[in-house]
C-alpha cells in the first residue's frame, strides 16, 4: 500500500497532522519554486489520484512524509510528449491539454505521465539516488512505480555521466540527486511512458515491418505457433481472487515463524526470456531473413549443422507447430518460461570473494540451471571473472583442488559458451512487459556435446529455480540493502487448494509456506541469499529439474540444520500421485555437532580430510560446498560451519526423458517444527564415484 493510504486510514485523505513540521522542503515545495521547469508536472500531480481506491492525489502524497523517488519531467519534456501524441493518436487533435476529445483518454495520459514517474519505497525504504542504481545496463530498480512498472537503468559507453531510464529517457546531468525532505528528485528530459506491449505484439511488429535485428527468430516463433503463448501477461483468475480477498497473507507468529506477516503476491504475471541469434548472424550463414523460403532453409540449416542430439526423435516437415518438429524443438530451447532482467540472469550473493557492496567486483564463478520452454531440457547460465559476462552452456576448467581457490583457470575454445549480449542496444529488456530478448551471435542448441558436458558436472540449482513464477513476479532477488520492507522480504505462497501459484509446487492445506529474501542485508548462510520455511503438518511436493542424460545420479539437498528443524519422510518418483519413500524419515535437526553426521573440522592433512568426507557420505551427509560462504563473510566457506550441510536423498537411475518429483512430509504431531529449503544437486555417478578424479569439494 502507498504510504498515503497507510496514514490516511479509512478517510482516504492525507492526514496533514502526520506531515513533518521541519522547515526542509518537500518534493512539491521544491518543484513549486521552479515553475519554468515543473509547473505542468505539478499541475498534473494534483489531478491524478494515488490509487483506484483513494481520492488523495499524488500531489498530496508528495506534500506529506514518505520516501519517494520522483523522476520529474520538465515542461518541455511533457510538451514534446504531447507533440508526439498529436501526430500518432486520433484522440488528440492538437498538442495541448485542451485538444483532448475523450476525457477518459485525458485521464489515462495524465496517469501515464504521473504514475510512471514516482516510486514509493514505503516507511522502511529509502529513495533512490544515482549511487543506488544498478551498474548493469537494463537492470531494474527494486521498487515499482505507482503504475506497477519497474524502472530500468542504462549507461553510455561514451559519457560516464549519461544515464537513461528505460533506454530512451535521459536523466538530467545537472539536476539529479536533489534531496528533499520526503525523497529524491531526478529531472527527466523525456516523459517515462512504457508502451505496455506483450511479446507477441513486439514480434508481430517486427514481422509486419520486416525490421532487421530479430526478424528470423520472430518468423520462427510465429511459424511454431507460440504467438498466443507470448500474449499471456497476467493470470486474471488470480488477480480477481486476490482483489476479492480470497487469497490472504500468513501470520508468521501463529505459524511459528516469527512476529511478522508474509504477504501473498499481489500479481501472478507470466514471463519469458528469449535468447535470439541476430539477423546479421543468419546472413553470415547464407540465410536471408526476408526470404519466402526462410523457414524451410532454416530447418535445413539446423539439420545440416547437427544442432540436435542423436537421441532426439523429430520430424522435418513444414508442420512447425508440432512439438516433435526439428525447428520447433530447436526454437523452444531458446526460450525460458520466466522473465530474467539483466542483473538476474545469474545471482551473485554468497559465493566466495563476492561482496554485494562492491558493485561490479565478481567473486568465484556463479552458475544457474533452468529448464527451457516446451520439452524440458537444461540451459546453463554462467558468469566468472574470465567469462566476459554471462554465458550459456560454458564448461571451463577450475582450480578446484582442496587447496585451490575454486576459480576458473582455463576454457577450451569449443566450450567457451555463448555470450548473452545484455549490454547491446538490441537487447529488449524494458520495452516488453512480459519478456526480455537478448541477442546472441552464435547458434544455441541442445546438442550431444552440450548434454555430455552437463552430464560430467554436478548440477546445483536453487530450490526457487524450480518455480519460474518466482523470478517473473520479482519474488526472488529483491535488493533489501535499499528497500528493506516486509513485503519485499517475506512472501507467502498459499496451498494449491486455494490457488496453484507455482505450477511446479503442490502444497497441502496444512502447509505454511514462507519465502524469505535476504538479498543485500547479509546474515544468510544460503546459496543465493534466500530460503523457504514450511511449518504446520506440511506436505510439500515439487517438480525437479530434468537431467541432461539418463544414468545413475545422487539427488542431494542443501540446508541449514538446527534444533528448529523437524523430522520428515522423503518420497521420490516420476509419478506425482504415486511416489515411493526413499528410506526411513530423516531428522533434519542433526547438524555437524552430532556424532551421527560424522562431521569433523578440516585439518592440514588432506588425506584425513578426505576420510572425513567419506565417513560423512557413508552416513548420508556431506559438508557444505566450499564455494558458498555463510553469513556474508566473503572469505569464510560454509564447509567449516557445522550447520550448513548437504543430505544425500536419492541414489538411483534417472531417465532424462521423464519428469521427477520430490515430496517432503512431516511425520511429527507438532506444527511448530519447520522444514527449510535451500538448494538441490543432481550429481552423476561419473562425478561422485570417479576412481581417477574424486569429486571436488567446491
Amino acid at each position: 500500500m502507498l504510504t498515503a493510504l497507510l496514514v490516511a486510514a479509512c478517510t482516504e485523505e492525507v492526514d496533514t497532522s502526520a506531515r513533518y513540521v521541519f522547515h526542509e522542503e518537500t518534493a512539491i515545495d521544491y518543484m513549486n519554486k521552479l515553475p519554468d521547469s515543473y509547473s505542468t508536472y505539478v499541475d498534473l500531480l494534483f489531478k491524478v489520484p494515488a490509487s483506484k481506491i483513494s481520492s488523495t492525489t499524488v500531489g498530496q502524497l508528495l506534500t506529506a512524509r514518505g520516501h519517494y523517488t520522483v523522476f520529474a519531467p520538465t515542461n518541455k519534456a511533457i510538451q514534446e510528449y504531447l507533440d508526439t501524441l498529436a501526430t500518432t493518436q486520433e484522440f488528440l487533435t492538437a498538442p495541448s491539454w485542451e485538444a483532448f476529445t475523450d476525457s477518459v483518454k485525458l485521464d489515462s495520459i495524465r496517469k501515464v505521465i504521473v504514475q510512471n514517474s514516482i516510486i514509493d519505497s514505503g516507511d522502511l525504504g529509502m529513495p533512490y539516488e544515482v549511487s543506488d542504481f544498478p551498474i548493469i545496463n537494463g537492470a531494474e530498480l527494486t521498487d515499482p512505480t505507482l503504475n506497477d512498472h519497474r524502472i530500468s537503468i542504462y549507461y553510455s559507453d561514451e559519457n560516464a555521466d549519461s544515464l537513461w531510464v528505460n533506454k530512451d529517457c535521459p536523466i538530467s546531468v545537472k539536476n539529479r540527486d536533489i534531496r528533499v525532505m520526503n525523497g529524491m528528485i531526478h529531472q527527466m528530459e523525456k516523459v517515462i511512458a512504457p508502451k505496455d506491449i506483450t511479446a507477441d505484439i513486439y514480434i508481430q511488429d517486427v514481422i509486419d515491418r520486416q525490421t532487421e535485428g530479430f526478424l528470423v527468430i520472430a518468423r520462427a516463433i510465429q511459424a511454431c505457433g507460440l504467438m498466443d503463448t507470448l500474449r499471456t501477461f497476467r493470470d486474471d483468475e488470480y488477480e480477481l481472487k486476490y482483489q476479492q480477498g480470497l487469497i490472504g497473507d500468513l501470520d508468521c507468529n501463529s505459524a511459528g515463524m516469527g512476529n511478522f506477516i508474509a504477504f501473498s503476491p499481489e500479481h501472478r504475471k507470466v514471463g519469458f526470456t528469449i535468447f535470439a541469434e541476430t539477423d546479421d548472424f543468419w546472413r553470415e550463414q547464407g540465410l536471408n531473413p526476408t526470404s519466402p523460403d526462410l523457414l524451410q532453409e532454416l530447418q535445413q540449416w539446423i539439420e545440416s549443422q547437427h544442432l540436435y542430439s542423436d537421441s532426439d526423435v523429430f520430424t522435418t516437415d513444414d508442420n512447425y507447430t508440432n512439438e516433435h518438429n526439428l525447428l520447433n524443438q530447436w526454437l523452444t530451447y531458446h526460450i525460458l518460461p520466466m522473465r530474467l532482467v539483466a542483473d538476474k540472469l545469474v545471482i551473485h550473493h554468497s559465493e566466495i570473494g563476492y561482496n554485494i557492496r562492491l558493485k561490479g567486483v565478481l567473486g568465484n564463478p556463479v552458475t544457474e540451471y533452468y529448464p527451457c520452454y516446451g520439452k524440458r531440457r537444461l540451459i546453463k547460465l554462467y558468469e566468472s571473472r574470465r567469462s566476459d559476462g554471462v554465458r550459456l552452456n560454458r564448461f571451463p576448467k577450475f582450480d578446484n583442488g582442496r587447496r585451490g581457490n575454486g576459480d576458473e583457470i582455463d576454457c577450451e575454445p569449443d566450450k567457451e559458451g555463448i555470450r548473452i549480449n545484455r549490454d547491446s542496444p538490441m537487447a529488449e529488456i524494458s520495452g516488453i512487459v512480459n519478456a526480455c530478448i537478448y541477442p546472441i551471435n552464435e547458434p544455441l542448441a541442445n546438442t550431444d556435446e552440450v548434454r555430455d558436458n552437463l552430464k560430467k558436472e554436478r548440477i546445483r540449482f536453487d530450490f526457487m529455480a524450480c518455480f519460474p513464477e518466482a523470478m517473473t513476479n520479482d519474488i526472488r532477488k529483491k535488493d533489501l540493502s535499499h528497500s528493506n520492507v516486509d513485503n519485499s522480504q517475506f512472501a507467502y505462497i498459499p496451498p494449491r487448494s486455494v490457488y496453484p501459484y507455482f505450477e511446479n509446487l503442490w502444497l497441502s492445506d496444512q502447509s505454511n509456506f514462507r519465502y524469505t529474501n535476504f538479498y543485500g542485508v547479509g546474515g544468510c548462510p544460503h546459496l543465493y541469499g534466500d530460503e523457504v520455511l514450511c511449518t504446520g503438518r506440511y506436505e510439500v511436493t515439487l517438480k525437479l529439474h530434468p537431467v541432461p542424460r539418463s544414468g545413475i545420479y545422487e539427488l542431494r539437498f542443501g540446508y541449514w540444520a538446527d534444533g528448529g528443524r523437524g523430522i520428515a519422510q522423503v518420497y521420490f518418483g516420476d509419478n506425482v500421485d504415486h511416489m515411493a519413500p526413499t528410506g526411513i524419515p530423516i531428522n533434519f535437526a542433526i547438524d555437524g555437532n552430532n556424532r551421527i553426521s560424522g562431521w569433523e573440522e578440516d585439518t592440514e592433512d588432506d588425506e584425513y580430510n578426505a576420510e572425513i568426507d567419506k565417513r560423512m557420505r557413508h552416513n548420508g551427509f556431506m559438508k557444505e560446498a566450499k564455494s558458498i560462504c555463510p553469513l556474508g563473510d566473503v572469505s569464510q566457506s560454509g564447509r567449516y560451519d557445522t550447520h550448513t550441510l548437504r543430505r544425500i536423498l536419492v541414489r538411483q537411475y534417472i531417465d532424462a526423458e521423464k519428469d521427477y518429483y520430490l515430496r517432503i512430509k512431516s511425520v511429527l504431531d507438532t506444527e511448530t517444527k519447520c522444514f527449510m529449503f535451500d538448494f538441490f544437486e543432481f550429481c552423476p555417478k561419473e562425478v561422485y564415484d570417479n576412481p581417477n578424479e574424486p569429486e571436488d569439494i567446491w
